[in-house]
């Protein structure tokens, strides 16, 4: 015990632990964006697939995931609240409505993927467009919540007006990663719809993107600096470039007839790459503040001796929270088939 307390004493650690959790909640922002954005995103396109049969592929595609894909975002909001209580309260308080609004849309999507699947066909048109209304709030929410986040938490017109915008880009960057995920999942005149609707989410992805890395920026002098001074600018080059190397290759590859044999990957794996170079652009920019320009890690951070034992509880969480999705995704890999409960 009394190496415990001089262990919690130790400045080191009393440094060290709010940028651990800072580090898991990173972890926990990022794996939820990738996993519950691509069957998001299949919910975005529902209402572009016209036949019963592709839907039910879709469906089908996401049924055995998407359930534990949204434990990630309990995690990362849990571990915002534990970890940095004051940040939680700043941020829930000034997103209230979209957080509301977020989780209708969770609560209709989820309600709509188990009733669809029992419902008689002529109640599955209802479920249909609750799926996809669904899926739409959510993502429109967190683009919202997003920008405004970007912007340190201001409202306004110009704010408001931002986050709209970020809000339609990052439901189409959610439709893009749904259509690689059916690219990759899928085959036949599905996957050929896939490729189309990746298309067509491209370039509002990377408007999205471009959006933010301008108005970064521009609303903090912090960032200005931090992007724009040397020998800093060196350490931010290598995101830009590599985005724009993705944005260029997977414009190309799906354009390709390999894209729907050999390659039938890379459109999916080119997507999370971007996402992970996005959210790093966006960890650098705003390190080492939790709230923009208000609070940093160590400022809103819970008291020493409550992190380190929190620590121990989210570092027995983790592992089985990977060990449990890479089971499922094994299990669970190849094409899809349609949903159907027995």
């Amino acid at each position: 015990m009394e190496f415990f307390t001089l262990w919690l004493a130790n400045p080191t650690v009393v440094a060290a632990l709010p940028l651990v959790f800072a580090v898991l909640m990173g972890i926990a922002i990022v794996t939820y964006v990738v996993l519950d954005g691509y069957d998001l995103g299949v919910g975005i396109l529902f209402p572009l697939a016209t036949h019963k049969d592709d839907k039910d592929l879709m469906m089908g595609s996401i049924g055995p995931f998407w359930d534990a894909n949204e434990t990630w975002l309990v995690l990362a909001v849990g571990l915002l609240l534990v970890a940095f209580p004051l940040a939680h309260g700043l941020i829930l308080t000034a997103l209230y409505l979209p957080v509301f609004f977020m989780l209708i849309g969770l609560i209709f999507r989820g309600v709509a993927f188990e009733f669809r699947a029992k419902a008689k066909e002529p109640h599955q048109q209802f479920w249909n467009w609750a799926f996809f209304g669904g899926s739409l709030l959510t993502a429109l929410m967190q683009g919202y919540m997003l920008g405004i986040y970007i912007l340190g938490l201001q409202h306004g017109a110009v704010a408001t007006l931002f986050a709209l915008v970020i809000s339609l880009c990052l439901a189409a960057g959610y439709a893009l990663i749904g259509a690689c995920w059916l690219i990759m999942k899928t085959e036949g005149a599905l996957q050929k719809k896939a490729v189309h609707w990746a298309r067509e989410a491209l370039s509002y992805t990377a408007l999205g993107m471009v959006a933010v890395s301008l108005m970064s920026p521009l609303a903090s002098a912090r960032i200005w600096n931090k992007w724009f001074s040397l020998p800093e600018v060196f350490w931010l080059a290598p995101l830009p470039l590599l985005s724009a190397a993705l944005f260029a290759y997977l414009w190309w590859l799906l354009r390709q007839p390999q894209v729907f044999k050999a390659a039938v990957w890379q459109p999916f794996a080119c997507v999370v790459a971007l996402m992970l170079l996005g959210f790093l652009g966006l960890a650098y920019s705003f390190f080492p503040y939790v709230v923009p320009e208000k609070l940093t890690i160590w400022q809103a951070a819970s008291a020493t001796g409550s992190l380190a034992l929190m620590l121990v509880g989210a570092l027995l969480v983790l592992p089985v929270m990977f060990g449990y999705t890479f089971f499922v995704y094994k299990i669970f890999h190849g094409k899809a088939t349609g949903l159907s409960y027995h």
